[in-house]
C-alpha cells in the first residue's frame, strides 16, 4: 500500500517530516518534525526567522533584513546580523550571504499564508451561494486571523503584514455571517456573532452593516435590523456627510415592506 503523505510534510527516506509554521499569534515553528522556536536566538532571531517565512519565496538582502530588525540600526548593525544568522542557520536551512533565503520544503505550512488562500475559497464559495462549503475556510481564515501578526512588535513591515491579516479578519467575519444567514437555523447565532464584530471593527463598512441586517431579520428580529439601519444613516450624515449606499438603502426599504 501507497504511503499517504498529509499536506504540509515532506517525505524523507520514507518517514514523513512535518513543517507547520504558526507565526500569526504566538510563533510556533514545527521544522522537518522537530519544534525550533525554544531554539530561536531571543526577540530578534525571532523577528528574523519570521521575516524570511514571510519572504521565504525571495532572496532578501543584508541591507533589507537590518532595516527590518531595527528602527535604528546599532553601529555593528552588520556584525550583529551576521551573528543571528549564523545562530539561525544552526537550526533551519537558509541558504546566501549577501542575499539569504530561507529553504522550507514545497508543501510547508504556514498559517498566514493559509489563512489568505481560506478567505478567498469563503468568499468563492459565497459568490456560488455554496454556503457549507463556505462555512469551513471562512472559519480557518477568521480563527487564524484574530490571532493577530506577532503582536506588541513594531515595525513597518510587521504594520503592513498586520493591515493585510485584519483585512482578511474582517473578510472572514462576513463570509462567516453570510453562511450562517445562508443555511439558517443554528448557525445564525454565527451570524449575528459575526455580523456584530464587524459592525464594532469596521463600523462604515456596510457591506458588515448589511449582514447583520439581514441576521437579525432572519432571526425574527426586523425591527433591530432597522435600528442598525438608523444607527448607520446617522453615522454617515454626521462623520461623512453622506448617505448609505443603494444597496444599504435597498435592504432597508425591503425591512420595511409589510
Amino acid at each position: 500500500m501507497a504511503q499517504i503523505v498529509e499536506p504540509g510534510s515532506c517525505e524523507y527516506l520514507g518517514t514523513t517530516l512535518e513543517t507547520r509554521l504558526q507565526i500569526c499569534g504566538r510563533v510556533v515553528a514545527t521544522v522537518e518534525g522537530r519544534r525550533i522556536e525554544a531554539d530561536l536566538p531571543g526577540r530578534q532571531g525571532r523577528l528574523l526567522f519570521v521575516y524570511l517565512v514571510c519572504n521565504r519565496l525571495r532572496e532578501a538582502g543584508r541591507d533589507e533584513l537590518t532595516d527590518a530588525l531595527w528602527a535604528e540600526p546599532p553601529a555593528a548593525a552588520d556584525s550583529a546580523l551576521s551573528a543571528l544568522v549564523s545562530r539561525l542557520r544552526r537550526i533551519v536551512p537558509i541558504e546566501g550571504r549577501s542575499e539569504l533565503r530561507l529553504v522550507l520544503p514545497r508543501d510547508a505550512f504556514v498559517d498566514y499564508e493559509a489563512a489568505e488562500e481560506a478567505v478567498h475559497r469563503a468568499e468563492s464559495a459565497v459568490r456560488l451561494g455554496a454556503w457549507a462549503d463556505a462555512w469551513g475556510p471562512s472559519r480557518v481564515a477568521l480563527h487564524t486571523a484574530t490571532r493577530g501578526f506577532l503582536p506588541g512588535e513594531d515595525a513597518p513591515w510587521i504594520e503592513e503584514r498586520s493591515r493585510r491579516l485584519e483585512d482578511v479578519r474582517l473578510r472572514a467575519l462576513e463570509c462567516v455571517a453570510a453562511a450562517g444567514v445562508g443555511l439558517g437555523g443554528a448557525e445564525l447565532d454565527s451570524a449575528l456573532r459575526a455580523g456584530r464584530a464587524l459592525v464594532e471593527l469596521a463600523p462604515f463598512r456596510e457591506s458588515g452593516q448589511r449582514l447583520l441586517m439581514r441576521a437579525l431579520a432572519a432571526e425574527g428580529n426586523p425591527a433591530e435590523a432597522i435600528a442598525v439601519y438608523d444607527a448607520l444613516r446617522v453615522l454617515l450624515r454626521e462623520e461623512l456627510g453622506t448617505a448609505p449606499a443603494r444597496q444599504t438603502q435597498d435592504l432597508h426599504r425591503t425591512l420595511l415592506s409589510p
